[in-house]
C-alpha cells in the first residue's frame, strides 16, 4: 500500500482510481476481520463517495491531496449515520452529525471506509477489552496493537486505509503508533476540536492522525484543522535534540534503548546537536494524571454506570469505580501539579528545538498478559506502555511518534519527538527531518526509511 503523498498526484492524473483504491481497502478489511480491527464498515457509501469524487476529479475539480484517500475513523468520533460504540456493548447513539475533524476530512475529499475497534471507552492501551473482541497487531496476531486506538493503527498497517483518526487521552494514538509500526500525532491541546467525541477526560482529550509517514499525517492534521492542505516541508539546518534521562531512560526494553542510541549516533552524523536535559518533577506523572483521568472518567460514566454497569468491560468498570472515591482536594492538588510538570517540560525546551526520547519502554505484548519483564523488573503492562507518553497529554505540548525499526523479535520500535505548545506545524517539519536523517534501518516505514 502506497502513502497519501505517493497516491495523491496519481489519483489527480487519473491513473490511480479512487473507487478501485476504496474497493482495494474494503476488500483487505473484509478478509482480515480475525484482526477485530473494524466495528463497521460503509461498504456501499464508500463506494459511492468514492464515485463522486472521480467524477469531481474527471470534471478537474480536484480538491487536493486528500481527494479521493481511504482514510478510517476510531469509533469514539461521531460518524454521520453510524452508532458511536466506543468499542462498548452499551446502547450506542446514532450520530446525527460528523464530529467537526471528520467533516473537515469529508470537505478535503477524504473517503471514510468505517470504524474502527477500539479499547472501550478508550480506558485502556492495549485494545482488548471491547465488545467487538481485541484488536490484533498485524505484524503478529498474538499482539496487541496498542490502544486505545489499536484499530486505526492495526488498519494502517494492514493496508486496509491510507490514513486514520485516533484519540489520545494518554497516548492512545502514540501506543498504537509505536506498537504498529507508523505514525502517530498529538497536537498542541485544544487545537484540533474534540467535539463529537466521546470524552474519557475533558481536561487531558485531544484527538489526532496516524499514517505510514509524516507528510500524510501532516496533510490529515491540517485537512483536520480546516486549513490548507498542502504538506510537510523537512526543517533545514542543523537541529538541537534535548534528551531527558531518569525517569524517561529507566527501565527500557534493550531494543529500544539500542534504538536510540543509534538515533542519537545518526542525528549527531548530519550534523544535528543532542543535549541532556532534566525534568525534575516526571516521577510524580503517573500520580498526578491518575487523579484527574480516573475522576472526570468516572463523573461521564456515572448515570451509565448505575444502569448499565454489568455491560462494561470488568477492567474498564473497576478504573470508572475507582475514579468515584478520588477525593475533591486530591483533584485539585493534580491540577496544581499539573502546571508544575508543564512548566518542567518548557524549561527543557528552552534549550533545544524539540524533546528526543523514546515513544514506549516495550515492543507490543502479548494478548492477555497482565505484566511485562523490563530489565530485570515486572511491571504492569498498562504503566510500561503509558509511562512515556501520558506527561504530554499533562501539559499539552505537542508529541509525534516514528517507527524506528524493528527490534530482534521482529516487532516495532519506536521514537517520540515533543515540541514547543503551540508550534505543531514546526513539529512536524522537524519529524520530517528526523524520518529524512534518522538513518536507523533501510526498511519502509522506518525512520529514514524514505517511504515520503
Amino acid at each position: 500500500m502506497q502513502t497519501i503523498a505517493e497516491t495523491a498526484p496519481r489519483i489527480k492524473a487519473l491513473t490511480v482510481s479512487p473507487v478501485d483504491l476504496t474497493r482495494e481497502c474494503l476488500a483487505r478489511a473484509a478478509a482480515g476481520r480475525e484482526l477485530n480491527i473494524f466495528t463497521a464498515l460503509r461498504e456501499r457509501e464508500a463506494v459511492e463517495e468514492a464515485e463522486e469524487a472521480a467524477r469531481e476529479i474527471r470534471k478537474g475539480a480536484y480538491r487536493g491531496p486528500l481527494h479521493g484517500i481511504p482514510v478510517a475513523i476510531k469509533d469514539l468520533v461521531d460518524v454521520r449515520g453510524m452508532p458511536t460504540t466506543s468499542g462498548s456493548a452499551l446502547p450506542a447513539p446514532v450520530a446525527r452529525a460528523d464530529a467537526p475533524t471528520v467533516l473537515r476530512l469529508r470537505e478535503a475529499g477524504a473517503i471514510v471506509i468505517g470504524k474502527t475497534n477500539l479499547h472501550e471507552f478508550a480506558f485502556g492501551t492495549t485494545s482488548e477489552e471491547t465488545a467487538f473482541g481485541p484488536v490484533r497487531n498485524p505484524r503478529d496476531p498474538s499482539r496487541s496493537a496498542g490502544g486505545s486506538s489499536g484499530g486505526s493503527g492495526a488498519a494502517l498497517v494492514a493496508g486496509m486505509c491510507l490514513g486514520a483518526i485516533g484519540t489520545d487521552t494518554g497516548g492512545s494514538v502514540r501506543i498504537p503508533a509505536a506498537a504498529c509500526g507508523i505514525v502517530g500525532l498529538k497536537p498542541t491541546i485544544g487545537e484540533l476540536t474534540c467535539d463529537g467525541v466521546v470524552p474519557l477526560s475533558t481536561t487531558l482529550d485531544h484527538i489526532g492522525p496516524m499514517a505510514r509517514t509524516v507528510s500524510d499525517v501532516g496533510m490529515l492534521f491540517q485537512a483536520m484543522k480546516g486549513t490548507t492542505v498542502r504538506g510537510v516541508a523537512a526543517a533545514g539546518g542543523t537541529l538541537t535534540f534535548g534528551l531527558p534521562g531518569g525517569y524517561f531512560m529507566q527501565p527500557l526494553d534493550s531494543d529500544v534503548r539500542a534504538m536510540i542510541e543509534r538515533l542519537q549516533h545518526a542525528l549527531r552524523a548530519r550534523g544535528h546537536a543532542i543535549i541532556h536535559v532534566d525534568m525534575p518533577h516526571a516521577e510524580w506523572t503517573a500520580d498526578v494524571y491518575l487523579h484527574i483521568v480516573l475522576p472526570e472518567a468516572a463523573a461521564f460514566h456515572a448515570r451509565r454506570l448505575e444502569t448499565f454497569g454489568d455491560r462494561y468491560s470488568p477492567g474498564v468498570r473497576l478504573r470508572l469505580e475507582m475514579g468515584r472515591y478520588v477525593l475533591a482536594e486530591d483533584y485539585v492538588r493534580a491540577m496544581r501539579l499539573r502546571q508544575i510538570l508543564t512548566d518542567d517540560v518548557d524549561r527543557a525546551l528552552r534549550t533545544c528545538d524539540v524533546l528526543l526520547l523514546p515513544a514506549m519502554a516495550i515492543p507490543a505484548p502479548p494478548i492477555g498478559a497482565s505484566t511485562v519483564e523490563v530489565e530485570g523488573m515486572t511491571q504492569p503492562v498498562r504503566a510500561a506502555m503509558l509511562k512515556l507518553t501520558q506527561l504530554f497529554n499533562m501539559t499539552g505540548h505537542p508529541a509525534i511518534v516514528l517507527p524506528g525499526g524493528d527490534g530482534r523479535d521482529g516487532l516495532p520500535r519506536a521514537l517520540q519527538l515533543v515540541g514547543h505548545r503551540g508550534r505543531t506545524e514546526r513539529l512536524l517539519d522537524i519529524a520530517a527531518a528526523v524520518e529524512r536523517d534518522g538513518q536507523i534501518v533501510a526498511g519502509p516505514g522506518s525512520v529514514g526509511g524514505g517511504t515520503g
